[in-house]
């Protein structure tokens, strides 16, 4: 896999040393195929992550936020009774488990559960000091008046 180097990057920002360092680490890890997902964005401040998750039950996954990440864990219950046979298997029904970074500000809104698939809505709320704001430019500039009297 072919290495990107970001280093230009580091000389024209300021601030951004964490986020260009947390790439690094992302390009270098081998990414998971299982199960599927999507990352979409589905308005201004508002995103979805779309996992495949058949054969699983809402029981059966965990989600949990702690400290700007997203853990997704799926696991099922192990103690099926009835023995199957199957003529092809092409269903995985192994446990997973997925996380992801979430930006500064970024909560978990919701989870949905249907089709075989997880939608987990996330939300991105500044707080209000963060917001950007105008700021007035004071006007510095004297007049002179003339108070001769004539």
């Amino acid at each position: 896999m072919q290495r990107l180097d970001f280093s230009p990057f580091y000389r024209s920002t300021v601030g951004f040393d964490r986020l260009f360092s947390r790439l690094d680490t992302l390009v270098a890890e081998d990414a998971k195929s299982y199960p599927p997902y999507n990352i979409e964005r589905t308005g201004e401040d508002t995103y979805r992550v779309t996992i495949a998750v058949a054969g699983f039950s809402s029981g059966d996954i965990a989600i949990e936020t702690k400290e700007n990440s997203l853990q997704v864990k799926g696991s099922r219950a192990s103690g099926s009774s009835e023995k199957r046979e199957f003529l092809h298997r092409g269903i995985a029904e192994r446990a997973f488990e997925l996380r992801f970074q979430l930006a500064e500000h970024v909560e978990v809104s919701g989870a949905s559960l249907e089709n075989g698939l997880l939608h987990v809505d996330l939300k991105r709320e500044l707080p209000e000091s963060k917001r950007p704001r105008q700021i007035e430019i004071a006007s510095t500039t004297q007049t002179i008046e003339d108070k001769t009297v004539n």
